[in-house]
């Protein structure tokens, strides 16, 4: 019966332990991204080091991804270079990475027609339910949650990100 007691418990230890790894949380031991580059036209991301391409990602973005983000609520994904602000491990997307959008540019323009450029700009991973089209968010740029783990684990704050038509 003692036997028994310590297999069950031995078992129980492992099943625990198993629970614990994993996760979306993953280490990145690699080389420094340097700079990410969206290319809206190609529906890619590309994240490098140096002008090296480590990593790329099919994409999808704005449901309106033609031009630049001008205003709030126009589905556009935004072009120029920016940096990734912070990360949000508690997005409505699994997982996500802040863009500088906007900037002063963008501000200006924007109320230079009396309306709001809009914010809260991320690269983020998938919808919770289905989606119909390929470009779906208000104008953020979308990988599964998968690919978002590896992006939020090897992406830091403050690497630049050129988003390109």
């Amino acid at each position: 019966m003692r036997w028994f007691l310590k297999v069950f418990l031995i078992l129980a230890l492992a099943v625990g332990l198993s629970a614990c790894g994993g996760g979306k949380f993953r280490k990145y031991n690699g080389p420094e991204v340097t700079s990410v580059q969206v290319h809206k036209a190609a529906r890619k991301m590309y994240l490098l080091h140096h002008g090296r391409v480590l990593e790329s990602y099919d994409i999808s973005l704005g449901f309106a991804p033609e031009g630049h983000k001008q205003f709030e609520g126009d589905g556009k994904t935004p072009e120029g270079a920016y940096y990734i602000t912070h990360r949000n491990p508690k997005s409505r997307f699994h997982l996500s990475l802040g863009i500088s959008y906007p900037n002063t540019t963008d501000v200006a323009f924007a109320e230079a027609a009396g309306k709001s450029p809009g914010g809260d700009i991320f690269i983020h991973g998938g919808p919770r339910r289905p989606v119909s089209r390929r470009d779906w968010t208000e104008g953020c740029i979308a990988v599964s949650d998968k690919e978002m783990e590896v992006i939020y684990s090897m992406v830091e704050p403050g690497t630049v990100i050129h988003i390109l038509p």
